[in-house]
């Protein structure tokens, strides 16, 4: 069709360029030429409707995307059950909350201990713990490697237990990581659902 549209594009031109045409070949001319540009019209337009068309197309797209994620919920929480002290570690080490609650998007997974945000959001993270105040107890709220919050108790002959906890907005782009580690040398409690791991997607960016 583009071979076409510059052939008769040439053609116009050549014909239009003849200075030395006879009164009957002018009419000749005449006759044909505003058939040519009528189909050149016709081809314009159709060339202006489909960009038209493929640009709304697109913003169509876009749309329907945007109000699919608007739409979407990411809401986790986890805990550490069946088990006994966890720590404390020579290194510092994320925890596996092994015990999910809720998962609405699969976005945390109970294998790693990290939450992987499906979408570019606003998010909310809480945690908290329980631990015997015979040793020291430290949690870190972890994103991409950064820290971002902890929580930390010191060691005392005194106090029984422990509890604490923490939590925090985080502004996330698709993939980023989110998880809690616990420091070196310290300790939580890891049974009867007392050290927790939540997140909610609070809405889209």
């Amino acid at each position: 069709m583009t071979f076409r549209v510059c052939f008769f594009v040439w053609f116009c031109g050549l014909t239009l360029a003849q200075d030395g045409l006879s009164e009957t070949e002018g009419a000749e001319t005449k006759a044909c030429f505003p058939d040519m540009c009528e189909l050149l019209e016709e081809f314009g337009a159709m060339k202006v409707k489909q960009e038209t068309m493929e640009t709304r197309l697109v913003e169509t797209e876009n749309q329907v995307l945007e109000l699919k994620n608007k739409g979407r919920t990411v809401a986790f929480s986890a805990a550490t059950t069946g088990r006994g002290d966890v720590g404390p570690y020579s290194t510092e080490s994320t925890i596996v909350y092994n015990t999910v609650i809720t998962n609405v998007g699969n976005a945390y997974n109970q294998q790693t201990g990290i939450f992987v945000a499906p979408v570019a959001g606003m998010y909310y993270f809480t945690f908290f713990y329980h631990a015997g105040g015979h040793v020291p107890t430290g949690l870190v709220l972890v994103k991409n490697n950064h820290y971002i919050i902890s929580t930390t108790d010191h060691q005392t002959s005194y106090d029984g237990a422990d509890n604490g906890g923490n939590a925090a907005f985080l502004q996330l782009q698709q993939g980023d990581q989110v998880s809690i580690r616990l420091y070196a040398n310290c300790q939580v409690w890891g049974g009867n659902y007392r050290t927790t791991f939540s997140g909610v997607l609070l809405y889209p960016l």
